[in-house]
């Protein structure tokens, strides 16, 4: 397996298991099979709703000595109503609690926007706090409070811009370890890959796939299904391999760490398997082409509701 090295050193496996849009009882066996067939790597965050049973299959493999805690990278991400300073380290804690661990291995902030503590879905913007009421500066101390306090190993963050990541390195010199951001042929960010090449942060790719199974309410009709795209459908016929394989291995061949969700075994053993398919320079320059600056994640849920002080531009600086 591939790793990516961080600032301070530390390797991140390139390969993960995704977990957003896992059941419980289908997310505990998917990551204990993903620990079998050699994964080292789960993302996670409080808001899935699912980090106990994660902690249960966490917790039997390291009883059973499939795989010790220090060879297994686990990321988890801060709910959007825990930005207060002072409520980053217990909403971490919960997160340790329900994962069953001592430390996390990176923890992030899950997205730029604030809510009301308490509030999981908002639903009026009376719910909402705007990044004046909420700095992003007052979060990001307190996620350096947790890594100092040795509950978190880096900490970093996830749906954040370029500008956005320029005011934390601005306000802490060390800034994000890891940036997990959507990347997949439609939605290909090379502005982002540059700059967080030339600070030293990582880069994480959710959605690879894309996301085809979110909730419909997120989807948007006729939208483009990437999985079924004929381009890298041909580049799965010429390496005998399938849709998914190509757009994880593109996604390892541009440097940056891939989190597939899967909950169904023979597909998490095939995802597994992409980290050894070598795409060739004739592939890279065909997928390039695909880029449609298209999002399946934009956020704009949080736009939606009457009297959100976010918009869809200004949440990506777009």
């Amino acid at each position: 397996m591939k790793h990516l090295k961080l600032d301070d050193g530390d390797m991140l496996p390139i390969l993960g298991l995704g977990t957003w849009k896992s059941e419980p009882d289908e997310v505990y066996r998917a990551v204990k099979e993903a620990i079998r067939v050699g994964y080292r790597h789960v993302d996670c965050a409080a808001i899935y709703g699912n980090e106990a049973e994660v902690g249960r299959a966490l917790q039997e493999s390291f009883d059973e000595g499939v795989v010790d805690r220090d060879d297994v990278w686990i990321t988890s991400k801060l709910w959007n109503d825990s930005h207060a300073r002072e409520d980053v380290r217990p909403a971490l804690e919960e997160t340790l609690s329900n994962l069953r661990l001592e430390f996390l291995d990176l923890y992030l902030v899950h997205w730029p926007i604030a809510f009301e503590k308490g509030v999981g879905f908002p639903r009026s913007g009376d719910e909402i706090l705007s990044l004046e009421e909420r700095p992003l500066e007052e979060t990001w101390a307190g996620m350096q409070a947790t890594r100092e306090a040795g509950l978190t190993r880096h900490i970093g963050v996830s749906n954040f811009s370029v500008p956005k990541l320029k005011t934390l390195n601005a306000a802490d010199g060390r800034g994000p370890a890891v940036s997990q951001v959507e990347l997949h042929p439609y939605l290909q960010q090379p502005g982002m890959l540059e700059y967080c090449d030339d600070a030293g942060i990582v880069v994480t790719a959710y959605s690879p796939l894309g996301s085809g199974d979110r909730p419909e309410r997120l989807k948007d009709e006729d939208e483009p299904v990437l999985l079924e795209d004929p381009v890298i459908g041909e580049i799965a016929e010429r390496h005998d391999a399938t849709p998914a394989q190509v757009l994880i291995a593109w996604a390892i061949q541009r440097g940056t760490a891939v989190i597939p969700k899967s909950v169904n075994p023979g597909r998490i053993r095939e995802n597994f398997e992409a980290a050894e398919l070598e795409l060739s320079d004739e592939d890279m320059e065909e997928i390039a082409g695909l880029d449609r600056h298209r999002r399946y994640i934009a956020g704009s849920g949080f736009a939606r509701i009457e009297g959100s002080p976010y918009t869809v531009e200004g949440l990506w600086d777009e």
